[in-house]
């Protein structure tokens, strides 16, 4: 095989392929496109023979634009440094690539100029279709999108946006993280979230969590939103007088991380003087005390299935949008030691 460079790979053109084989530019076309089939071996093996000799390779992006097909899937995210956020991506890409489908990824950081910029560079990459993981306050240029390719939505809901939804069960996971902590003797529990700012998950969390406790006779509760207060309060509600062992309850991975820094900060015994359970299972939560006690969201299937919907409405499926609801699964460690 002769070695070249990429700038030697590039000059090389389908032409000169056809000259080394001595056969047609046409018959070049077809055997790096999808009518292989139709060339006869001792042809194909004479293409073969010429690519490999002169390094060519095909610009992919080109041909995918002349035939109307880029196989290039975006994905708009709303904050990428967000736990959650990389391993639902990590699932998107793995199953695009099973599928031989790219994925251009966008983070608007949760900044709404980010957000328009990408549409419209997303846009201008002519994607195949579009998985919106962020608020969507640009509605108009999504709803132009979604005119012209499928749509899918990870996690937030955008109510004008009648797009299948992928995400987690929300009132299911409250729901088995307060069992869980009535069941160990937990008796006064705060819900720590990040600020609800329209986000359809925070909010179902927060309103699942109001049901919930107005249900269960033995439990009371409280919903604190992530502040420079946060030391304080947790300060506040560790010392109220209320009868019953305490607990948090973090909403997602930034909460705990918030707690868990803000508890340190206080000289608190973790987890003695306070329990805690958290929404999504982060590598760092066996490290703190004798562990956090989790509800792991299957990441990598949300990802994975966000993405197999979009793949049967690109092949013509026009059924009514669903919503795939996924359960957590409970891991139990230290932090919610049985009292």
């Amino acid at each position: 095989m002769t070695s070249f460079s990429a700038a030697q790979r590039s000059r090389v053109t389908m032409l000169d392929v056809a000259q080394r084989a001595g056969v047609s530019k046409a018959s070049v076309s077809r055997f790096i496109g999808d009518d292989r089939a139709l060339l006869s071996d001792a042809i194909a093996l004479r293409i073969e023979q010429a690519i490999d000799e002169l390094g060519y390779r095909p610009n992919q992006m080109a041909r995918g634009l002349k035939r109307g097909r880029t196989r290039l899937i975006g994905m708009l995210v709303a904050d990428i440094r967000n736990p959650y956020s990389i391993a639902v991506m990590h699932g998107v890409e793995t199953a695009c690539r099973r599928h031989g489908y790219s994925l251009v990824v966008c983070n608007t950081d949760r900044d709404d100029e980010q957000e328009r910029q990408h549409l419209a560079a997303l846009r201008a990459y002519n994607i195949e279709g579009l998985i919106v993981n962020t608020l969507g306050h640009h509605l108009e240029q999504l709803l132009e999108l979604q005119r012209e390719m499928p749509l899918v939505l990870v996690d937030r809901k955008v109510d004008a946006l009648h797009s299948d939804l992928v995400g987690l069960d929300n009132p299911r996971a409250v729901g088995m993280a307060l069992d869980h902590l009535e069941q160990q003797g937990y008796r006064e529990i705060l819900l720590v979230s990040e600020a609800a700012d329209g986000t359809s998950s925070r909010v179902e969390r927060m309103e699942g969590f109001h049901a919930q406790i107005r249900r269960r006779k033995r439990l009371h509760g409280a919903v604190l939103e992530i502040g420079a207060d946060l030391p304080a309060r947790l300060q506040a509600f560790i010392a109220s007088p209320q009868a019953g062992p305490k607990a948090l309850f973090c909403a997602n991975g930034v909460a705990a991380l918030a707690c868990t820094t803000a508890l340190r900060a206080l000289g608190c015994r973790l987890f003695e003087d306070v329990g805690l359970i958290a929404l999504d299972d982060l590598e760092w939560y066996p490290l703190v005390g004798n562990g956090i006690t989790a509800l792991a969201q299957p990441t990598e299937a949300i990802g994975a299935s966000a993405f197999e919907c979009l793949l049967k409405r690109l092949r013509g499926d026009t059924s009514p949008t669903r919503s795939l609801d996924f359960t957590p699964q409970l891991i139990v460690r230290g932090s919610t030691r049985p009292l």
